[in-house]
């Protein structure tokens, strides 16, 4: 199969939208139970738009959103001003073709070209392929916070994992 991997359009939100709710109510990759409409991920992204912030989607040659990929704040305060976390997240049906490595790769360029220094991963210790790709990406484990989130009735262990530009 063949994509391509372009900023995110107006016309990719509802792929987005079915995206984030499928890791929503399938994964422990997004540690929320609500899912989201597409006014919600409208405002997501509209509020990413006017903050200067990347929204990249995988398209396949026939134009669907098949995975994105953005990146924000890591924290509030003035000197964590060069630190970013990312996120990632491809469609179930897309997994395992390289969507997320090119996803990936796209948006680090992108945040090197800004003046990003480090790009933060907070990851579900369970989630392997997650943390493998990132190692594969220069990506080095900096942290493991045990037992910090609860989902599906368990409670869940946060790996950090930072590229330094």
């Amino acid at each position: 199969m063949t994509f391509i991997i372009c900023k995110a359009e107006e016309c990719d939100l509802a792929a987005i939208t079915e995206i984030y709710n499928q890791a929503v109510r399938e994964t422990t990759a997004i540690w929320n139970d609500r899912e989201v409409d597409v006014a919600d991920r409208r405002q997501w992204w509209q509020a990413r738009l006017e903050d200067g912030l990347p929204v990249m989607v995988a398209r396949d040659d026939q134009g669907r959103c098949l995975g994105y990929a953005t990146y924000g704040p890591w924290r509030p305060h003035d000197g964590f001003a060069h630190t970013v976390e990312h996120s990632v997240y491809v469609a179930k049906d897309a997994a395992g073709q390289g969507l997320g490595r090119r996803l990936m790769t796209s948006l680090m360029t992108r945040a090197n070209e800004h003046g990003v220094h480090v790009m933060v991963a907070a990851i579900e210790a369970g989630n392997q392929p997650s943390i493998a790709l990132h190692r594969r990406l220069g990506f080095t484990e900096t942290g493991r916070l045990p037992q910090v989130g609860l989902k599906f009735g368990r409670w869940l262990d946060l790996v950090f994992m930072q590229y330094t530009f």
